[in-house]
């Protein structure tokens, strides 16, 4: 059951980031075009142009990136995280309209609006769909292993312990490809203590890099 949300998580993750980096290059010919401000064209001026919107963009996607890892593992970003993110984001938004507002067409205003407005849709949904998708991975696996366990093992007695090795094969299923393994994800989605998550990352770690 795991299986199949593990591929729909990746091929979201994928179609996102894939919307999103679509979306940014749609709009570096207006950024261009806005930064050379009607510089001879291969002159100093309208070449160094180019530059302006993958800085704002690289800028962005490292943003994206890391506020997409660190949520997963439920730590928040600070308050000049966010304003980079929302700076940036504004700034694609005002350099690839200006000429559409300035030449006060409707349908332009339209037109190079929707490429940053998905940009900017997609850049808060591809962190809330990630961390959904992976607590439904975890739901998909613990489950499963739970029935299983019922109906195969007799019932446990009171205070006995989950073996090393039933932790780690939950955590060996829960695991995705984009997944960085810290004590943290393991004890999310294996429930086990703050000391046995440690040893468990170590060596899912070492399976992974064998």
């Amino acid at each position: 059951m795991s299986e199949p949300i593990e591929r729909v998580a990746v091929q979201v993750d994928r179609l996102c980031w894939t919307g999103i980096l679509l979306g940014l290059a749609f709009t570096m010919t207006n950024v261009q075009q806005f930064a050379a401000a009607g510089a001879p064209v291969w002159s100093l001026a309208w070449s160094a142009a180019w530059l302006l919107d993958p800085m704002v963009s690289l800028v962005l996607l490292a943003i994206l990136r890391a506020e997409q890892v660190t949520a997963r593992h439920g730590v928040r970003m600070g308050g000049w995280v966010r304003t980079a993110k929302w700076f940036t984001l504004g700034a694609t938004y005002v350099m690839n309209t200006w000429s559409a507002y300035a030449a006060g067409s409707a349908a332009l205003v339209v037109l190079h609006s929707v490429p940053p407005l998905v940009v900017f849709v997609a850049a808060e949904a591809v962190t809330d769909l990630r961390d959904k998708l992976g607590s439904a991975v975890a739901v998909s696996v613990v489950e499963p292993t739970s029935l299983q366990s019922n109906v195969q093992q007799p019932a446990k007695r009171p205070g006995q312990r989950t073996s090393f090795a039933d932790y780690l094969a939950v955590a060996r299923a829960a695991r995705t490809p984009d997944v960085v393994v810290t004590p943290a994800w393991v004890r999310e989605v294996t429930e086990c203590s703050r000391g046995l998550s440690s040893r468990l990352a170590a060596a899912l770690r070492a399976e992974v890099q064998s």
